[in-house]
């Protein structure tokens, strides 16, 4: 059966790294289609929009945390599931066509990884002018006209586009790590017998109450519901407003995650069940 996997581009991207090992652990290889998208907005809404069946998209670095725009995302499409966590160790390496690093007059990349480098750039490269980009490939096409110019990418994506490594693992931390999620639509997610480990919630609280955050968390504490991350972003309604993301360590399914989540939705002003799945240690291309 054909299927598509949409992630962020282009050709070369951590995302697409883990794009493939999802496809790797799927049976029909030959039949699954990998798509690029420039944002990961639009990666998401491309299987919101049946464009694609599934997308992979990074939800949080164990250097610089999470992902917001993938959390913000998926609170406003409704018909998103997460159907799985695959977690992609990252090493970074300075691409460029400088003849040395003194050479290197600006360093373009992805937000995220600009700031996995940040102390190595400090270090080698304190006058640079650092550029974000949408992705960490984005920019590797203007490195053949600037010859001052450098990016940081993967070795894959100087493999790709024959790009000279000026520098490798100049990430700040050796154990740089980034998970991602599989997402599909509800109609995709097939239930079956198997376990899943995790959880993930998202859930907004009446405004102006004290202590409206406490209950929830007591709820899972005294069901002993490991809560193994807990994030909040602003509302974009009112200052002072936020939405909370959850992880919790238990499947959805069980009967005591059943029962709190029943208890939570009485305290809640919207609650989204994100999906429940397993995480999947799995490896660079």
């Amino acid at each position: 059966m054909a299927m598509s996997i949409a992630h962020l581009g282009p050709t070369g991207t951590y995302a697409e790294q883990a794009a493939l090992a999802y496809r790797n652990q799927l049976n029909d290889e030959e039949q699954i289609t990998l798509c690029p998208y420039p944002s990961i907005a639009q990666t998401l809404k491309a299987v919101a929009r049946g464009k694609a069946d599934v997308a992979v998209v990074p939800v949080e670095n164990s250097i610089e945390g999470s992902v917001t725009i993938t959390l913000d995302t998926l609170w406003q499409l409704d018909q998103l599931q997460i159907q799985l966590a695959l977690v992609l160790p990252i090493t970074h390496a300075l691409l460029s066509h400088a003849p040395n690093l003194e050479a290197v007059a600006t360093v373009y990349s992805h937000p995220q990884a600009l700031a996995q480098c940040q102390g190595w750039l400090e270090q080698f490269l304190p006058s640079v002018e650092l550029i974000p980009t949408n992705s960490t490939t984005e920019a590797l096409q203007y490195l053949e006209q600037e010859s001052s110019s450098g990016a940081i990418s993967s070795l894959r994506a100087a493999q790709i586009y024959n790009l000279p490594i000026l520098a490798h693992a100049i990430n700040d931390y050796p154990d740089n790590c980034t998970r991602f999620w599989v997402v599909g639509q509800h109609s995709n997610n097939q239930v079956c017998s198997v376990e899943h480990t995790h959880t993930s919630l998202a859930l907004s609280l009446p405004a102006n109450v004290p202590g409206a955050l406490v209950k929830p968390l007591q709820i899972f504490a005294e069901r002993g519901i490991n809560l193994s991350r807990i994030e909040s972003r602003p509302t974009k309604r009112s200052l002072g407003e936020y939405l909370f993301f959850l992880d919790l360590e238990a499947d959805a399914n069980s009967p005591l995650v059943q029962g709190a989540i029943a208890e939570l939705a009485t305290y809640t002003e919207i609650l989204k069940l994100l999906g429940s799945y397993n995480v999947v240690e799995t490896k660079s291309y």
